[in-house]
């Protein structure tokens, strides 16, 4: 084959599967956006219960694409190398500790809600509507977790147009009924901040019904069995911990960070949070393309690595990695164009207003690094087996970097809500010269299957 030709048929399945994650991503935002927007019109404290309430599911959220990316890790190889009898025991394995962790995650909310809204914020009004928020959105965790596993490790293996079906039918689902639940209607009483929680059980019950059905009428190619969830296969238990658990690990650290980040604004009043709401879902709405090549980039470079083409590997990662730059880019002239627009369309006090406005020219250049790191850990290094490095990049970068000056730079120094920020979300710049130089070494390029 031509290398004109080659590069045509890279591109083309590039395009085939970051189009439907890109899609999927977009409407993750989509829903986060609907409640941000609903609940901006509320008021800000509702707008502040709902974000810090929602760290809670962020930080289960992270845990499971932790570990769905860790099992990816070894589905993507398998696939590669056409053992679909693998794949099948890693996604029983996955979807097995994934119950475990959503049904403590549920049991947390319903039993210790305001310990839970007090770590993140000592404002009274925000913590009892926080509290009325996690005592409903815990019925959706288990369902959220189990759907997520099935559909990610379906991703790994090229099955992705079934995620984008899943999520945009819950996306519809999900506005509808916040609308319906937030401010009240067809006779039904306004709920404000819980009818958000509510709205989002019902589209998680939704997606469930969609996946059972999927996995039992459609899927010809892996399927569930239930003997899989008990699976006691020594050696792929032994590579499960190897490869997935550095991975929830690190997706542990980096959300625990986030939620700490988010924490330490939550000090800082309830206009800082509320900018910081904003702020963030503009961030997702700019990385939608960008997680979308990250996925990509691990499906492909797994699969190939796995089929033994290592050099193949190679020539695909280095355009993965032009195309993330290129994309951070893109993302950067995004969140400038929304800021303008989200200080115009909420309802913010005029100090909200001005942190935003700061905000989202930080988040600019913070969306660049993020871009290439995350197509570089999430993409290139975990596909190749190298799972361990993002974990010691962010417990370096981001715990001993952006996290410790931020802290003092707002408890101890008593810096200006502006530049506590800077500091805050300093880590995806930090990480940058450290994943090149991994990146380099090609340390990462391995064939971790049997």
């Amino acid at each position: 084959m031509s290398i004109d030709n080659e590069k045509k048929m890279f591109y083309r399945n590039v395009f085939v599967l970051v189009i439907p994650m890109a899609l999927q991503n977009l409407i993750n935002v989509g829903v986060t956006s609907a409640d941000v927007i609903m609940l901006g019109r509320v008021g800000e404290t509702a707008l502040s219960a709902s974000s810090l309430g929602g760290q809670v599911y962020f930080i289960l959220n992270l845990i499971i694409f932790g570990l769905t990316s860790g099992a990816a890790v070894i589905t993507a190889q398998y696939w590669g190398k056409g053992d679909v009898g693998t794949i099948e025991k890693v996604l029983g394995i996955a979807l097995r500790v994934a119950l475990a962790v959503s049904i403590l995650f549920t049991l947390a909310v319903w039993i210790i809600p305001r310990p839970l809204m007090q770590l993140l914020t000592n404002d009274e009004d925000v913590i009892a509507q926080g509290v009325s928020y996690l005592r409903v959105i815990g019925f959706s965790y288990v369902l959220a977790c189990l759907t997520m596993t099935y559909l990610n490790i379906m991703r790994s293996v090229e099955r992705v147009m079934i995620a984008t079906v899943v999520y945009s039918v819950s996306l519809v689902v999900n506005v509808i009924l916040n609308a319906v639940f937030i401010f009240g209607m067809f006779g039904i009483p306004a709920m404000g901040v819980a009818g958000a929680a509510l709205g989002t059980v019902c589209a998680r019950v939704v997606e469930f019904a969609i996946v059972i059905y999927y996995a039992k009428r459609k899927n010809d190619t892996v399927h569930f069995h239930i003997r899989d969830l008990f699976v006691k296969d020594k050696l792929l238990n032994a590579d499960f911990k190897r490869y997935a658990l550095p991975v929830l690990l690190n997706e542990l650290a980096w959300g625990m960070g986030m939620a700490t980040i988010t924490a330490i604004i939550g000090h800082l009043g309830s206009a800082a949070v509320a900018a910081n709401s904003v702020t963030q879902v503009s961030r997702q709405l700019a990385m939608v393309v960008s997680f979308g090549v990250a996925g990509a980039t691990a499906i492909m470079l797994g699969k190939a690595i796995g089929e033994g083409r290592e050099e193949q590997a190679k020539v695909y990662a280095q355009r993965f990695v032009r195309l993330s730059l290129i994309l951070g880019l893109c993302g950067a002239a995004v969140i400038l164009c929304v800021s303008p627009i989200a200080r115009h369309f909420l309802v913010l006090s005029d100090q909200a207003s001005e942190y935003l406005r700061y905000m989202m020219y930080v988040m600019a250049y913070f969306c660049v690094g993020q871009s290439v790191n995350t197509t570089l850990v999430v993409g290139v290094f975990r596909a190749g087996g190298d799972t361990r490095f993002g974990l010691v990049l962010d417990l370096s970068a981001m715990w001993g970097g952006a996290i410790l000056m931020g802290a003092l730079a707002a408890f101890v120094f008593r810096l200006p809500v502006p530049w506590v920020y800077v500091f805050l979300v300093s880590d995806e710049i930090l990480k940058l010269p450290f994943s090149f130089k991994r990146y380099f070494s090609y340390k990462w390029l391995k064939n971790i299957t049997r």
